[in-house]
């Protein structure tokens, strides 16, 4: 009887060291596998334009995340965290990755169709990725790029998002991916710089993205230049203190680009409200949003957004319409030498992704 006692002690503490081994052994490959790009690192064009803008057109341009084409209406995200507003239940999200490779199939292929029902000179589009377990090795940006409307278009990819294998959440593991920004133009680009974010410096940089800009420049017929900025700005950020760094170092680009006669147009996802409108909804104002307001831009430069409806849902649970919070975080910036004709959110339904793609018409003074 002692004997067989001996023994389970034994087996149970050599379980026991092995399971602290495995534990500090994972640790320390994530940390070994961690880095940051680079600031202003150059871009090539995976595919160059010749045709020279015309600074007296009307142009156009869409900004569109289209989520790692995870997010169909049925996908709820595990670092999402909601609250229900009647009885303060709270809800968390359950997915890591996509559902299936097929989702991932339809939901990028769905993306790409409401491009091509929507064209524009000019398009933004975030969460793109290359290579990654969540969205099952889908190259998305190869997908895009390859379609047959964007194919003729200028494309260019920063990355801003790539891990070791992450084991978390534990029911359904989110792995290794490779994600980033991608730009696309009808017209000729003469360079791309990727300029590298602020980003928390604690154990919260392991999951969050290596947050970043791509900076754009379409030379001009009157000798001046379009600087698009394909911007994706932190999201579980606790306080907004890292979104408040991001900014100040947004607003000094666009400073130093208008202080320089260029037009500039910012588009992405802000992860901020970009204009307070509100939407019908059974759960509370989730603590992750803050607002931006004009204010916060400075001088020669305002938010264009549109307020009709939503262009981003809560994700801790799949959509239900009028029941998700909605709010408007896809939209532009744009300075003070263009003049906004109209700008439109585009009902998508969340049917392909967790945003709505927005559009811009523009004129350059």
């Amino acid at each position: 009887m002692k004997k067989a006692m001996k023994i389970t002690a034994l087996v149970t503490l050599i379980a026991i060291v092995t399971v602290l081994l495995l534990g500090v052994g994972y640790v320390v490959y994530v940390y070994a596998q961690y880095y940051r790009h680079g600031d202003n690192i150059d871009i090539l064009s995976d595919k160059s334009i010749e045709l020279k803008a015309n600074a007296s057109n009307e142009f156009t341009a869409m900004t569109y995340n289209i989520g790692f084409g995870a997010y169909d209406t049925e996908f709820s995200f595990f670092m999402d965290q909601g609250v229900d507003a009647a009885t303060g239940e709270i809800q968390t999200g359950k997915y890591g990755k996509a559902v299936s490779k097929e989702n991932v199939l339809k939901n990028t292929n769905g993306s790409i169709g409401l491009v091509e029902a929507n064209p524009t000179d000019f398009l933004f589009m975030q969460e793109v990725d290359t290579k990654g377990t969540r969205s099952y090795n889908v190259n998305q940006y190869d997908t895009i790029r390859n379609s047959e409307t964007l194919k003729n278009y200028n494309h260019s990819f920063a990355e801003n998002y790539h891990s070791a294998f992450l084991a978390y959440p534990l029911n359904d593991f989110i792995g290794a991916n490779n994600s980033g920004l991608a730009t696309f133009s009808k017209y000729n680009v003469s360079s791309n710089t990727r300029r590298s974010y602020p980003l928390d410096d604690g154990f919260a940089k392991f999951f969050d993205l290596d947050r970043c800009i791509m900076i754009s420049r379409v030379p001009l017929d009157n000798g001046k230049e379009l600087t698009l900025i394909n911007n994706h700005m932190s999201a579980y950020d606790e306080g907004g203190t890292i979104r408040a760094q991001q900014l100040v170092m947004l607003k000094t680009i666009m400073e130093e680009e208008r202080a320089n006669g260029n037009y500039v147009i910012v588009g992405g996802d802000f992860n901020h409200d970009l204009n307070q409108a509100k939407f019908p909804t059974g759960q509370e104002r989730p603590d992750w949003i803050s607002d931006l307001l004009p204010s916060d831009l400075g001088e020669g430069f305002a938010i264009a957004s549109d307020t009709s409806i939503g262009t981003c849902r809560a994700a801790e649970r799949p959509y239900t319409k009028g029941y998700n919070y909605e709010v408007v975080v896809d939209g532009f910036i744009v300075s003070d030498n263009i003049d906004v004709v109209k700008v439109q959110n585009i009902d998508a339904g969340y049917l392909f992704s967790d945003h709505n793609p927005v559009k811009i018409t523009f004129k350059l003074k």
